[in-house]
């Protein structure tokens, strides 16, 4: 064979070249989902998988293994790779792959809290479940920005020895050694391969370590030990702890300071799963409308948790509209955001006498009164009136606003933006801010100027007396802590609603609980401070969290879907007055789409009396019965699944909550409670029926005789009066003790209309 000539060489190293350019800049990365494991070795999954990226690498092993990025061989099977559009398409098309999706990001979306759910009352402190003893063998994962080891708040005073089924690890790393870990927090992790493939950005703590303080929030509010004389710079002074202060904690840090990515997500589900916790909180989750159940990282790693017997719990976003719910996926619980009854103010007083509160977290002082101007009448350079009513940055004109207070307004509900129109106003000479905002005047904000939030109503009276007077003026006063505000609890307006937007039949969100301005641990990393008050959906799902380690250590049989219908069925939609719970900013009565079915009662949980029990084969026939067929099954299942026995609707899996849509005449649910109560027990059904619609049940009456039995009932629903939209119920079994309620949820379809679905 003749040798290659130069040019020839040079023609194919050239070829070569630029085919490795070109993939460079053209593949994106790419989870390959694979659905269950079943029997595979690890050698076996790693070697499959390796073969198929070398297929689509033409052959070349070398470019096969430096695209592969991630390995999922615990919980379920797949990898994450680089991959170009056209590989991608290979791949999905190949045999064993459920389904092939791009990298996305994720946004991760208390002293009082617990008082204010009576938690930490003497009276609760003495009921056996929730005594601290039967906690330490329930082992809390968090999906979050890791965590701050050395906060009080993790310390593992006298806890006892690590459980024996804990088969986690404590990653070393930057500023992060094993000596981290300890009795409370018995594993960290973090994964960062992901996010490294997307973003140039650089991290602080390649570690566990968190320096955002999110992770340190979360885990604290759910499972953080009793530290006493904790605030916030003085404000909501009190003592600090979880809903479950003795059980353990473990971090899989995913999430770094732009979010999280779908391929760290999922890495950290199936390590979760291997490791042995036993319920998982995920404080995150995708922009609505939320993608296909298996195209999200969030809803197939719950899946298969949920398979292995963790409970997934989960925040519904805080998108705020009606419809912008996500993590919508039977199998976990989501939840919903409220208030307490704890607010902090700032007073606001005009120069005619007129007293208004607003909210903040500024301390700053206000030495008597200031004049005070719209920032529409201060607009600088190229920006109109309109823009720098906004505040924008570099939209003010300094020589209009030093020495003065500036009306400003706010669209969205991210607090960064919030906090930044009060550094524009002071880099403007500003002496403070008052910002009007109707969609969430009661999220609190350090700002850097004495500043408070109010809403629209308060914010055109406060614009009024500014152009009916002369010579206007107002003093803003520093924030103090008030404590017995009503009505609450409150939706608040950034949680984001109902109805499911992928699966109309299921509800979400399923619970509500405290989410505004909760105090908890914090990473004093960029912020010099070891504890703060934050909002969001985030801060309400932990609370779910710790509520639910308290029923796994009282019930560490009980399935997740048990425990979820325990925390469903005693919820109450009422507010400490006695009368429904509102939703903010409006004060309009609440429906299921705000807060599911209620407000979370701990009091309660525990001995709920009856549950809808729901198996892993029941979210088989639930897929088959929103369309998937029996080869996707089995893709994802990796077993002889069959849709044979599929459910006439979705609204027909065994859920706490009950949704029908699209009812013409009339339809009939079946559902099946489990007794965990007394073995001998009579309940009868109670029915607030939708407004418009007949609502029978069979049999009105449930007598058991043993724990853990079964009964089925049926619920038939017939339209009365033919009205479009949604009409909202409940249904109740009670008991000479026991309430045990479900929200009905009834979309009626209109007569000689048709319907969009």
């Amino acid at each position: 064979m003749a040798p290659l000539s130069c040019r020839k060489v040079f023609y194919l190293l050239f070829y070569v070249f630029v085919s490795e350019l070109r993939f460079c800049f053209c593949s994106k990365v790419y989870v390959v989902y694979m659905g269950c494991r079943t029997n595979e070795n690890l050698d076996e999954i790693l070697r499959q998988n390796h073969n198929m990226l070398t297929v689509v690498h033409g052959g070349r092993t070398m470019q096969a293994k430096a695209s592969h990025i991630y390995s999922y061989t615990h919980g379920f099977k797949g990898f994450a790779a680089k991959l170009t559009e056209e590989q991608a398409l290979t791949i999905a098309n190949m045999p064993g792959v459920v389904s092939v999706f791009q990298n996305l990001k994720r946004r991760l979306h208390t002293t009082h809290s617990w008082d204010f759910m009576g938690l930490a009352t003497d009276k609760a402190m003495k009921n056996p479940g929730h005594n601290t003893k039967n906690q330490d063998n329930v082992i809390v994962g968090f999906i979050d920005t890791g965590i701050w080891p050395e906060s009080p708040s993790f310390s593992d005073q006298d806890m006892p020895p690590v459980p024996a089924k804990w088969k986690g690890r404590c990653q070393v790393g930057e500023a992060f050694n094993v000596s981290s870990c300890n009795r409370k927090l018995i594993g960290a992790r973090y994964y960062k391969s992901g996010y490294e493939a997307e973003e140039d950005s650089t991290k602080m703590f390649i570690s566990p370590r968190d320096s955002s303080g999110h992770g340190s929030h979360t885990a604290s509010t759910a499972a953080g030990r009793y530290v006493p004389n904790v605030s916030y710079n003085g404000l909501a002074t009190g003592g600090a702890r979880g809903g479950a202060p003795m059980a353990r904690i473990a971090v899989y840090k995913s999430c770094w300071d732009s979010g999280c990515y779908d391929v760290d997500i999922l890495a950290a589900f199936d390590d979760a799963i291997k490791d042995g916790v036993d319920i998982l909180s995920l404080s995150l989750g995708p922009e609505s409308p939320q993608g296909d159940y298996f195209s999200d990282a969030v809803s197939i790693g719950s899946f298969h948790a949920s398979r292995h017997g963790v409970m997934v719990v989960s925040s519904v976003g805080n998108e705020g509209y009606k419809g912008s719910a996500t993590n919508l996926a039977p199998w976990m619980i989501t939840v919903g955001a409220s208030s307490t009854d704890r607010d902090f103010t700032s007073d606001i007083i005009l120069g005619d006498g007129t007293k208004y509160q607003g909210e903040s977290l500024s301390h700053s002082k206000m030495e008597g009164f200031k004049r005070i101007i719209p920032a529409s009448e201060a607009n600088a350079g190229y920006f109109t009136p309109y823009q720098s009513s906004y505040c924008l940055g570099s939209s003010l004109n300094s020589t209009k606003t030093t020495g003065k207070i500036v009306v400003c307004r706010h669209t969205g509900s991210t607090s960064e933006s919030k906090l930044e129109k009060s550094q524009v106003v002071k880099e403007a000479g500003g002496l403070g801010m008052i910002l009007i905002d109707d969609a969430d005047k009661d999220m609190a904000i350090p700002f850097v100027i004495p500043a408070a939030i109010v809403g629209t109503k308060i914010g055109e009276r406060i614009l009024s007396y500014i152009n009916h007077t002369r010579e206007a003026t107002a003093q803003i006063f520093p924030v103090q802590t008030v404590i017995g505000s009503q009505p609450a609890p409150r939706i608040t307006s950034f949680s984001s609603k109902g109805p499911n937007s992928l699966t109309r039949e299921i509800l979400k969100p399923d619970i509500t609980a405290p989410g505004l301005n909760i105090l908890a641990a914090w990473s004093p990393a960029t912020k010099k401070i070891n504890f703060n008050i934050i909002s969001g959906t985030s801060m309400a799902c932990p609370h779910v969290t710790g509520i639910a380690a308290l029923i796994k250590a009282v019930h560490p049989t009980w399935s997740p879907s048990a425990i979820k219908s325990a925390i469903m069925t005693t919820a109450t939609t009422l507010g400490k007055n006695g009368k429904s719970i509102t939703v903010d900013p409006d004060g309009r009565r609440g429906n299921p789409f705000d807060y599911g079915s209620g407000f979370v009662d701990p009091l309660r949980v525990l001995n709920p009396g009856l549950v809808y029990d729901a198996q892993p084969r029941d979210y088989k026939t639930f897929l088959c019965s929103i369309g998937y067929d029996e080869k996707l099954l089995r893709l994802i299942t990796r077993d002889n699944s069959t849709c044979k026995h599929s459910f006439r609707s979705a609204s027909n899996l065994n859920y706490p909550s009950i949704t029908v849509t699209d009812l013409k005449h009339s339809y009939s649910i079946m559902r099946t409670v489990t007794n965990v109560g007394k073995p001998r027990s009579i309940y009868r059904a109670e029915v607030s029926a939708p407004r418009g619609i007949n609502v029978t049940i069979l049999p009105e009456r449930l007598d058991f005789h043993s724990y853990l039995q079964k009964m089925d009932f049926t619920v038939n629903f017939t339209v009365t009066t033919p009205s479009k939209g949604y009409r909202f119920g409940s249904l109740t079994w009670r008991n000479r003790d026991i309430r045990v309620t479900s929200p009905l949820v009834v979309q009626v379809r209109p007569p000689n209309l048709s319907y969009l679905r």
